[in-house]
């Protein structure tokens, strides 16, 4: 009989009786190092299976995950980082200048074009902020169907992740084949983002798809003017 190391219970078996934990680690070996990655990146709870569910039936798969089963989809989170890295780092190895989110540094102070040089450069993240944004407006245009900030926060983590990858296939036309559509791959991007969002609170009336294209836009405006708020403000206060 030996002791847990982290809260001292006697253990006789492979796992503490008290607090789970092993009584002996894995070794770290390339098989440690292939299931950490694999975990980390959630393929065996369905990646590509997300990406398929979110393709196919993005209302249902996203209530899915709300309301039964949070095993099957990537952890949400996750997905839009992941998808946002992919998409990022494609554009940097084809050298792509021009993506959904752009901005011309001879517009705005420094600090503002700062900004969203960061924006840029931290997608991941900076759409999770531009999901609140969405996510807000949303809660405001459906509040009838009783969803809470947060579970929509969770569908637009889902939504904008496939806008990334949509993004991905566009630059990696334009990377391969040299097939300038990224104009046309922004329309489909917002086009699934609307039709996703509708497709989540009511599929069958006309109104949320209208609601849901006018929740899209004001989201991404209001993102933007924020940003810019916060740029001028501290331009302002460094000023003064």
């Amino acid at each position: 009989m030996t002791n847990c190391k982290h809260c001292n219970h006697p253990v006789t078996e492979k796992y503490c009786p008290n607090c789970g934990r092993p009584t002996q680690l894995k070794r770290i070996d390339g098989h440690y190092v292939k299931h950490e990655i694999e975990h980390l990146l959630h393929f065996e709870k369905g990646i590509f299976y997300t990406i398929k569910e979110l393709l196919i039936r993005p209302g249902k798969s996203v209530k899915s995950f709300i309301h039964d089963d949070r095993n099957r989809l990537v952890k949400p989170i996750v997905f839009v980082i992941v998808a946002s890295l992919v998409y990022t780092v494609t554009l940097n190895f084809f050298k792509i200048k021009d993506g959904f989110i752009s901005h011309s540094n001879n517009v705005g102070t420094p600090i503002t074009n700062a900004i969203f040089g960061w924006i840029k450069s931290h997608l991941g993240y900076a759409n999770i902020i531009i999901g609140l944004f969405v996510a807000s407006w949303a809660k405001l245009f459906f509040k009838k169907y009783k969803y809470n900030l947060f579970e929509i926060l969770i569908l637009m983590c889902f939504v904008t992740g496939m806008g990334m990858l949509i993004g991905f296939v566009f630059a990696l036309m334009k990377g391969v084949a040299n097939i300038d559509a990224g104009a046309f791959g922004g329309l489909i991007y917002f086009i699934y983002c609307s039709w996703a969002i509708a497709q989540f609170f009511d599929k069958s009336k006309i109104m949320s798809y209208v609601k849901s294209t006018i929740t899209f836009i004001l989201g991404f405006l209001s993102f933007n003017f924020f940003m810019f708020g916060i740029g001028l403000s501290l331009d302002w206060l460094m000023k003064h």
